[in-house]
């Protein structure tokens, strides 16, 4: 990405909550993007998914610039090059746990969707949970199948936002252990957003945010 601003109108007044954002990531590179609450660090990953778009500067996914993309196109392209774990897991909870892993491979039209997603979910540990719905799994089972639905479609780029924000000390280290074993085994490109130093210390490689600016 190259000089990315994101100003959005705040009653009537413009309040700029990103300004002059460049940095790039290499294939296989794990990245920490970490800052305080409010730094920016959530608007920056919305806009590298194209899940939003800047008011200036520019996003490049796979050497495809996302400003000459409509919505449906950005749609597209996260679905071949991207895996998402929120920190709110974001299942839909209309969808067992093999169902949720399901869904992303057969959008991508990749082939065995209903096996290759329960091989992801043994892989997580849950191969005796592929029926249950998210609301009879525990956080710590959300966020493993939420990684498996990650990890499963085989995507360049995953983006982590605070993946363990909503689960106890315990199950968070669990989930971040089995994260980057994933992503290590896959050789996936990891960029993690988060405002836990530790977390941030196994990757590769750290920016820091404040007042949605890039320290130096």
């Amino acid at each position: 990405m190259s000089g990315l601003g994101k100003t959005v109108d705040n009653g009537g007044e413009p309040l700029t909550i990103l300004q002059d954002i460049s940095f790039s990531v290499m294939p296989g590179e794990s990245m920490a993007i970490v800052g305080a609450s409010g730094s920016g660090k959530s608007t920056l990953l919305g806009l590298l998914a194209g899940l939003d778009l800047p008011t200036a500067g520019e996003v490049r996914l796979d050497n495809i610039s996302l400003n000459g993309l409509d919505e449906d196109q950005r749609a597209r392209l996260r679905g071949r090059l991207l895996g998402f774990v929120f920190q709110s897991f974001q299942l839909l909870p209309s969808l067992t746990a093999l169902e949720n892993v399901r869904l992303p491979l057969e959008l991508a039209g990749l082939p065995r969707p209903a096996g290759v997603a329960s091989e992801w979910l043994a892989r997580v540990g849950l191969g005796h949970r592929l029926r249950h719905y998210p609301k009879h799994l525990s956080g710590g089972e959300q966020q493993r199948v939420a990684l498996a639905r990650a990890f499963a479609p085989n995507p360049q780029l995953v983006l982590a936002d605070e993946p363990t924000g909503n689960l106890d000390a315990t199950t968070g280290q669990q989930v971040i252990d089995l994260m980057f074993d994933l992503n290590a085994g896959q050789g996936t490109t990891l960029l993690l957003v988060t405002h836990d130093e530790a977390i941030a210390a196994r990757c590769a490689r750290s920016l820091r945010l404040q007042s949605g600016r890039l320290a130096t």
